[in-house]
C-alpha cells in the first residue's frame, strides 16, 4: 500500500518504537490436519484466506523498523507457514532511505531459511506491487523492476505482480506502458498472476479489459478496505470485482491499528500516526462500541472481529504484523465467521461513526 493520508515531513526518519528484547517465546502452532478454514482461490493460485502485509518490514518512518527487529520477523514468517498462511504481500518500494526493497529482501531470507518441508516452503505465495515511479516510462523497465524483486527475494516467479497505483490521473500516457509491462511480464512466466492495487472502478474496468484483450487475466484488486473504509467508491470497486472475477485484497484491514481497541483520544500512537488518529478516534466510538460487544460475545479479540470482517465480505485482508504478539493475535481470525446479525451491527455502527478513514490519494476512480 501507499499512505498518502499522514503527512510525510522531510526531517530525517527516526525510529518510532523501541524493539523489545527477544526473550523466548511460546510459538503457537495449531497442527496442519486440524487447520480449521478452507484455501481460497486468487486467479491461479490456492492461498489462505487471510496474509500478512510487510510494509513495516524496513520502514522506519512509519512503523520504526530497525535491523534487530529481523530476528522476530523470521520467528513470524516461521509462525505464518506452520499455521497454514503461504501468502505475504510486499512492495519494491518498502523500505525507507537506503533500506529500500528490505522487505523483498527479508521475505527472500526468510523463504530460504525455512527449516520446514520444501512442498510448504514452495507453496509461499508473494505478492509484490511494482511502484509507478515517474522514470519507469516503457514496459521493459517494469520488466526490469521484476527481475530486480525476483533477486531481491530469491526466487523463480512471483505469484502476484501489481501494479503499485494508477497513473491516469498525472500521467495516462505511463499508464499504458505500465499495463504493457504486466503483460510483459505475464508472457516470459516471470509472474504467474497479475494484479493492482489502488485502482478505483472505472479504471479497473478499463484495465480488466486491456489485459483481457491480449489474453492476461486480472486476478486481484489490492484497495484500502475495512469498517473504516467502506464508502461507496470502496464497496462499489468490490462490485466491480465481484461481477468480474477479481479477487480483493483488503489493506489495512485495521485502519492501521484504530480498530485495535488500543488507542484513545488520550493513548495515540507516536510518529506521523498520531496526526490521522487525532482526527478520526474521536468519532470512531459507535463502532469501537460494537466491536467490543461483539468481541466480548464471540470471545475474541476487537482486531480477530475486524479482521474477520473483511473475510467475511469475501475479501482476503493482509494485516500487517511487526511482532509475534500481533501475528498469533491475527491468526486468531481464522476457523471462525461472524453472523449476520453480527456483521449488520458492525456496519451500522461503522455508518454511525462521523470517523472515517482518509482515502489514498493515489486511488483513481
Amino acid at each position: 500500500m501507499v499512505l498518502a493520508a499522514v503527512s510525510m515531513s522531510t526531517t530525517t526518519p527516526s525510529a518510532l518504537f523501541t524493539p523489545a528484547v527477544l526473550s523466548p517465546i511460546k510459538i503457537l502452532k495449531i497442527p496442519r490436519v486440524l487447520w480449521p478454514w478452507q484455501k481460497v482461490k486468487l486467479g491461479p493460485m490456492t492461498v489462505s484466506p487471510m496474509g500478512f502485509g510487510t510494509w513495516a518490514w524496513g520502514n522506519q518512518l512509519l512503523w520504526g523498523y530497525q535491523e534487530s527487529m529481523d530476528t522476530e520477523l523470521q520467528q513470524i514468517f516461521n509462525l505464518a507457514i506452520d499455521n497454514g498462511i503461504n501468502l505475504f504481500d510486499t512492495a519494491d518500494s518498502y523500505g525507507t532511505g537506503k533500506l529500500n526493497g528490505q522487505s523483498e529482501k527479508l521475505l527472500g531470507r526468510f523463504i530460504g531459511a525455512f527449516e520446514g518441508q520444501a512442498k510448504i516452503r514452495d507453496n509461499v505465495v508473494i505478492a509484490t506491487k511494482f511502484a509507478a515511479y515517474p522514470w519507469r516510462l516503457t514496459p521493459n523497465q517494469f520488466v526490469n523492476a521484476c527481475r530486480s524483486s525476483l533477486d531481491r527475494l530469491q526466487i523463480e516467479q512471483i505469484g502476484i505482480a501489481q501494479l503499485h497505483w494508477s497513473t491516469a490521473n498525472y500521467a495516462p500516457l505511463q499508464e499504458r506502458a505500465l499495463w504493457d509491462g504486466l503483460v510483459a511480464m505475464y508472457e516470459k512466466g516471470l509472474v504467474r498472476a497479475v494484479g493492482v492495487s489502488n485502482y478505483g472502478p472505472k479504471q479497473l474496468i478499463k484495465i480488466h479489459d486491456y489485459l483481457k484483450a491480449r489474453g492476461v487475466p486480472l486476478s486481484s484488486a489490492q484497495v484500502q478496505f475495512s469498517l473504516l473504509s467502506m464508502g461507496e467508491d470502496q464497496m462499489e470497486i468490490k462490485n466491480v470485482c465481484d461481477s468480474l472475477g477479481i479477487r480483493v485484497i483488503s489493506y489495512s484491514p485495521l485502519g492501521l491499528g484504530m480498530l485495535t481497541g488500543k488507542y484513545t483520544s488520550s493513548n495515540l500512537p507516536r510518529g506521523p500516526r498520531s496526526l490521522l488518529f487525532r482526527q478520526i478516534i474521536p468519532g470512531l466510538e459507535p463502532l469501537l462500541i460494537s466491536l467490543k460487544e461483539i468481541s466480548l460475545k464471540r470471545g475474541k479479540s476487537i482486531p480477530q472481529v475486524a479482521i474477520n470482517w473483511c473475510i467475511c465480505k469475501g475479501t482476503i485482508p493482509i494485516p500487517g504484523v511487526k511482532s509475534v504478539k500481533q501475528a498469533e493475535e491475527n491468526l486468531g481470525a481464522l476457523g471462525w465467521k461472524l453472523r449476520g446479525n453480527e456483521l449488520d451491527e458492525l456496519e451500522y455502527g461503522a455508518s454511525q461513526s462521523s470517523g472515517k478513514m482518509i482515502q489514498n490519494v493515489f486511488q483513481t476512480r
